[in-house]
């Protein structure tokens, strides 16, 4: 049986450590590293690369800002939001920003090996408690970009053209009008300027 290695970023050590000794007794999780900001949450990402990387919301440094950089440093690992709130926003930022799952503290040492378990295997994980709040407005809001497209349309949204974005991001320029044709076509926008302005309404 593959081992799924895991790193755990949360600012409160009590729970911190005691979710690794939790996941630390299934038999084919290993927990690989422990963090406790948006900082350590990056190294780990980079250094360890895990397979999932669970993160905290609120900790110091912010866990939604540090997600774009986690998935873009260690594509393969996987994030999944850990929170004590119910609350729609951050959740919906957190997938966009390219979030793989969204779980309330509080859920069971099962709950979380199910949860982890589905991300690993491709899935999108959402808690159930929060599952049906989030379903209307995930399917009228635009459709998930990917980390790297999130990167170009922020640009876009800047007023960037092309070449200026190809240098930024050091890419070609034929490689960002690919992500530009996948991108109006997430966004239903017919031009860059309408989907620049639909991607300020949806973020």
């Amino acid at each position: 049986m593959t081992a799924i290695t895991i790193a755990i970023v949360d600012d409160h050590p009590l729970f911190r450590e005691g979710v690794s000794r939790s996941l630390s007794e299934i038999e084919d999780f290993v927990v690989i590293g422990e963090g406790a900001s948006a900082d350590d949450a990056a190294t780990l990402a980079a250094s360890h690369r895990p397979d999932v990387l669970l993160l905290d919301v609120s900790m110091p440094g912010g866990g939604i800002e540090a997600i774009s950089e986690i998935v873009v440093g260690s594509p393969q690992t996987k994030v999944l939001m850990l929170t004590a709130s119910e609350d729609v926003d951050p959740l919906i930022v957190s997938l966009r920003r390219g979030a793989a799952g969204y779980v309330v503290k509080g859920i069971g040492s099962r709950g979380l090996a199910k949860a982890i378990r589905t991300v690993v295997g491709g899935a999108r994980y959402i808690s159930p408690s929060m599952r049906a709040k989030v379903e209307k407005t995930l399917l009228d809001s635009p459709a998930s970009l990917t980390p790297r497209e999130t990167e170009v349309m922020e640009l876009v949204a800047e007023g960037l053209t092309n070449k200026h974005i190809a240098r930024r991001l050091d890419l070609q320029e034929k490689t960002i009008k690919h992500h530009m044709t996948e991108i109006l076509s997430k966004l239903g926008a017919g031009n860059r300027t309408e989907a620049a302005i639909k991607w300020r309404q949806g973020s």
